[in-house]
């Protein structure tokens, strides 16, 4: 999983973690919480849902557009938290 810089106090400044055995990204959230106490809460709010300015893939693919958080990570995929922009 790749962690943005943001969030990086969590996992003791890696940008990558691994995350095994998670059949899909809520329960992926799951476990990288329970390494990594806190980090959850930073992806998703007090209801368990994706923050507004939170992005997550699964390789390519923008969770809000696949299964959200029952999106499947099979082993070796590549999931990105991606914090959003706003400017203007």
């Amino acid at each position: 999983m790749r962690v943005p810089t943001i969030l990086r106090s969590y996992t003791g400044g890696a940008s990558e973690v691994s995350v095994d055995g998670a059949q899909t990204l809520i329960e992926l959230l799951d476990k990288l919480d329970a390494n990594y106490p806190g980090i959850r809460a930073r992806v998703l709010d007090d209801d368990g849902k994706l923050r507004r300015f939170v992005n997550l893939y699964v390789g390519d693919e923008d969770v809000r557009f696949a299964g959200g958080l029952q999106t499947p990570t099979p082993d070796g995929s590549m999931v990105s938290i991606i914090p959003a922009v706003a400017g203007g």
